[in-house]
């Protein structure tokens, strides 16, 4: 008896959250600020069937710049219906010889699949193992959370991908501009990756660093 009661109000609690409220939802509320766990809930009675809708990625993205590439986002910054639901997308356009550099998704794994063309991709593992193949229309490929990843036109002829998210704001930090679009003073920048001054200072003017 003196275990019956514990045990009679352990099952209660465990009753009581399976029938706890779940929201369906959480449309992103811009008019608030983003907080790391995304964005507060538009009031539901102004959310429309237009906030679960996202027209962007039908259109090509502008490929005309340094790395000949584009990503169009349709993260929960851009398409407010999937706040909260733990995934986004995005659409990657490949001119020829374009490029996406080494970068990562702090927040995200990403999947990847190709819709036309053909795309080197690949990752490098944190024991510094490289697993990268030439991907043709139709093959996916996953790319771990927070990995170092890119991905490389590796056709004559422009380049088109999907991609998914495992967080509606995966987040991103492409390695080159980490390094070299600051303002670390380049003595630092040659110290910590035993690149030449000279190098630094012309990848610093390319990319818009100062220092």
């Amino acid at each position: 008896m003196k275990i019956g009661f514990p045990i009679i109000f352990l099952l209660s609690l465990l009753f009581s959250f399976s029938h706890a409220a779940v929201q369906d939802f959480c449309v992103a509320d811009y008019t608030g600020p983003e907080s790391p766990a995304g964005y507060s809930c538009k009031k539901e009675a102004k959310v429309t069937v237009n906030d679960f809708v996202f027209s962007g990625l039908g259109a090509a993205g502008n490929t005309t710049n340094l790395i000949k590439a584009a990503v169009t986002p349709a993260f929960a910054a851009q398409f407010p219906g999937v706040n909260g639901l733990g995934l986004s997308l995005a659409r990657l356009d490949l001119a020829k010889g374009g490029v996406i550099p080494f970068h990562t998704h702090p927040g995200a794994s990403e999947a990847l699949i190709v819709i036309q063309g053909s795309i080197c991709a690949g990752f490098v593992s944190s024991a510094n193992k490289v697993y990268y193949k030439s991907l043709k229309t139709g093959d996916a490929m996953t790319f771990p959370q927070g990995l170092l990843h890119f991905q490389v036109n590796a056709g004559g002829s422009p380049a088109i991908a999907y991609v998914s998210f495992s967080s509606p704001s995966p987040g991103l930090q492409i390695t080159d501009f980490a390094l070299f679009a600051n303002d670390l003073p380049t003595e630092l920048v040659a110290a910590t990756t035993f690149l030449d001054v000279a190098q630094i200072k012309k990848l610093k003017s390319v990319l818009g660093g100062t220092g």
